[in-house]
This record gives structure tokens, sequence and C-alpha cells, in this order.
């Protein structure tokens, strides 16, 4: 306690950085005191300027590296990466960033969950053979600002990092090349076109938000202005048209009415500009149609071992029902069905059902069923309408982990096995750890890396039912 009353805002001090936090900043400790760094690696010695202080922790901003951890520091390869708040771990060795992640996956099973580590299977982290230019889905904020000359232009980017803050950049290291050609056409069509944006303070201006989509194995291309109102004449619009559709692979441009002062991007109207509203792309033998509301993972390549992990933990022989409780569009449930007797897929969000019927259909796949509405009060109900016990459940949460009446209402289908797949090892954790006192016990675990320099992690578990001895 009274070390923190010494520590001064603004304040410089000297700190010996030994450890990585959940976000990937660095961790020094003064007297025990921890402190937590932007870009400041373990290992080395650096000089900070205390920004604030809490009772049990604080936060400093990096002055200079003096001791350099030179086996795991990297030069970044975006020249905004210390100002976007996107890419933690830019600075990090690859190397370095796998076992960071497969190191905090363990911990949070370990310390939150309870588990005894020498129990549990815990498989090699699934590294990215490339992580650059992987994700296939961006949605970029738009503001107005002065040019160099004084002059007021539109320009996209990302917040720095807790703010509102806006860093321009066309070109991100970890998005697909396309993104920076329609980033710019988007730009120019406002400029010449006097289209002003959005400003949060007023909530006046037009375009709050370029979002695009992009499918890995067809190339198709969604673009969607998020517009606040519907004030976008018609010359605008065709103009709009020709701009986009010179870019190659540009299958649909959509306009999203979102009118709320709200952090949240899309509202509830979208208008087909051109084109088709959804784009279609594959995991694995299996095709999905992609609409803008629909959750689809933003690495491609590593959805693909994600799910086949998924499968090989599930071990269906053809004789199981599974139950897909998260199913969003059934980019789980339809990879699974080619193996299992019956997949039912469980998603509260209207459209993403309706997308996954589409998408059974589409696949020809015949024993997947999809019902709409929150988990905890679909599945008992149908459970006993259809007899449908399950052999096998599988869930996919947000960030935010599964409610706790969904687990009471898993632990009572009894299934023999669950595949919890999981983008927070923290709430995986605490799930994991309720899971275990109804009567489950994780058997394997693997980490997954659908982020590459950033400093989130996906990882899956198995549990299987406990023997009564």
């Amino acid at each position: 306690m009274r070390l923190i009353m010494e520590l001064k805002k603004n304040q410089e001090i000297i700190l010996k950085i030994d450890d990585l936090g959940n976000n990937g900043e660095g961790i020094g400790r003064l007297d025990g005191y921890a402190l937590f760094v932007k870009d400041a690696l373990p290992g080395e010695t650096i000089r900070a300027r205390i920004m604030k202080c809490n009772k049990k922790y604080g936060f400093a901003r990096m002055m200079e590296v003096l001791e350099c951890s030179d086996s795991v520091r990297v030069k970044p390869k975006c020249p905004v990466a210390k100002q976007c708040g996107g890419c933690t771990l830019q600075h990090l060795s690859y190397k370095k960033q796998l076992a960071y992640k497969e190191k905090k996956v363990k911990d949070c099973l370990v310390r939150i969950g309870g588990l005894d580590a020498e129990k549990v299977e815990w498989l090699p982290i699934l590294g990215m053979e490339t992580p650059w230019q992987y994700r296939n889905k961006a949605q970029f904020p738009v503001k107005m600002q002065k040019d160099d000359s004084g002059v007021l232009r539109p320009v996209a980017g990302f917040y720095a990092g807790r703010t509102h803050n806006i860093i321009p950049v066309t070109d991100c290291a970890i998005q697909h090349p396309c993104m920076k050609e329609i980033l710019e056409a988007v730009l120019s069509w406002m400029l010449e076109q006097h289209v002003v944006a959005y400003d949060e303070v007023s909530h006046k201006g037009l375009v709050r938000h370029i979002y695009i989509r992009r499918a890995y194995h067809t190339s198709q291309i969604m673009v969607c202005l998020v517009l606040n109102g519907r004030q976008i004449s018609e010359n605008q619009q065709r103009t709009l048209i020709e701009k986009l559709t010179g870019i190659s692979g540009v299958t649909g441009i959509l306009l999203n009415i979102n009118t709320d002062q709200t952090n949240v991007i899309l509202g509830k109207e979208m208008i087909l500009l051109w084109g088709q509203e959804h784009i279609e792309d594959r995991i694995g033998e299996i095709s999905y149609h992609i609409s803008p509301q629909s959750f689809y993972q933003v690495n491609p390549v590593q959805t693909e071992r994600l799910y086949q992990t998924a499968l090989e933990f599930a071990g269906l022989t053809g004789e199981e029902t599974v139950w897909d409780l998260y199913c969003g569009i059934g980019t789980i449930s339809l990879f699974l069905a080619k193996n299992a007797k019956k997949v039912y897929g469980v998603e509260i969000v209207p459209e993403a059902i309706q997308n996954a019927r589409e998408n059974a259909r589409l696949n020809e796949i015949h024993n997947a069923e999809f019902f709409c509405g929150a988990a905890e009060e679909v599945v008992p109900r149908l459970a006993e309408e259809l007899a449908a016990l399950a052999d096998v459940v599988v869930v996919d949460p947000p960030r935010k982990g599964c409610d706790g009446v969904l687990l009471d209402t898993i632990v009572k289908m009894a299934p023999e096995k669950i595949v919890y797949v999981s983008c927070d090892p923290g709430t995986l954790a605490r799930d994991v750890k309720l899971l275990g006192e109804k009567g489950y016990e994780v058997k394997k675990v693997r980490a997954c890396d659908m982020f590459g320099q950033g400093g989130h992690v996906e990882s899956i578990c198995l549990l299987s039912r406990r023997r009564s001895i």
C-alpha cells in the first residue's frame, strides 16, 4: 500500500519485465506490485512512465528499452503497430507468440478451472504456416481528418488501444490485400462525391464503417457500407457501384442502416445495392453461404484445422446423435454431419438459422436440423419431443462463455462427450470447472492460433462423463 502511494502519474521508473498479461502486455513488479506495460516483453529492462495506479495493479507506458530481449523481440511488419489497438504482439517472434498462447490456455485451465495438469492430454498448439494476410473480414471505422495540407478528407483504419481515435491505415498486414484496394476505392468515392464520414460526437455525417468479407476458396468479396441514414443519392449509388465492380472478386454491394447512437456496428436494416447478398465459401468439403450478419471464423485455414480437431475429439462412428449449441450458420454442425447419425443445431439468431438451413440444402445434407431460440429453453423441450438423447454435445459460445442455465441443461442431457470450442481461455476455464463439479472431466486440450500477431487464442477441449466407481 505504501508503494502505491509513492508512485505518481507521469513518474518515470526502471522496470524489469518478467511475464505477459492476458492481452499481450508486459508485466513488471515493484515490491510485488504489478505494472502492465504495452509493447514490453519478458526479459527486458525498460524505462517506463506511470499512467495509472489501482489498488492492486497499475499501468505504465514504455519509454525506452534499456536491456533488450534479442531472442524474442522482432521489428513489427506494420508501420503503425504501436499506435493501432489490433496487433498487440507484432513485436514478439511468432514462435514465442505460440508459446505464450499455449501457456495462457494451460494456465487458465489449471488456475481457474482447477485441472490436474498431469491428468490431461495437452496437444501441441496449431500454429499458422504464414501468420500474415489471413483475415477474411474487416470492419473499418471512418472519420473526417485534415491531411498535411489542411484539406479535410475521409480516412479509415483502426482504433488506437482503449480509445475511439482512428489510426488511418488501408494496408493492414493481417488483412487480405484486396481490403486495401476496396478501402481506397470507397474513400476516393467519398471525396469525389462529397460524402461525409460519421462523427460520434455530433452524430452527423453518413458513412460509419466500411465492412468487407472475402471468401477464401471462391475469392468472392462482399462490401457493405454502414450508414447513418439514407442520405445517399442515386448518382452516389451509381458511382459507388461503378468503382467497386471494377475490383476483381466483388460479387455484392450492400448498405446497412444504423442511426442508433451506439458502438454496435451493424444496424437491423440491410439493403442490397448490387449483386448478391451473400458470399460462398468452403470448410473442407462443405460449402456455406455467408451473409453480413453471420458469424464465420476470420481465419479460414486455421478454421478447417480447428474443426478437424473437433471432429477427432468427437470420435463419431456414424451412430451418434450430436447437439450443436450456438450453431450459428451451421459451420460445425454440417462439418460433423457426415460422420453422425443425426445433428441438431440450436442458435438464438433467426438469420443465422435461416442460413444454416440453406447451407444444409446447398450441401444436400439431410441428417441435420436447425432450431431457433435460446438453447437453455429450446433444448429440453426438443429433446423430449424428438426423443433425441445426446451422445455428443458441441458448444462454440461467444467470448463471455456459456450461460449457467445452459451448462445445467447440457448436464441433464447426459452426453458421453462434450466438445467445447472457445475463444477465451478464462471463460472456458470457468465453465470447465462447473462441468467438472457436475460429473465431467477434461481429457484433451488443444490451442489453435486463429489470431496471429494478436493476443487472443482459440482452444478446444474434450470432456467425458465421469464413470461412477
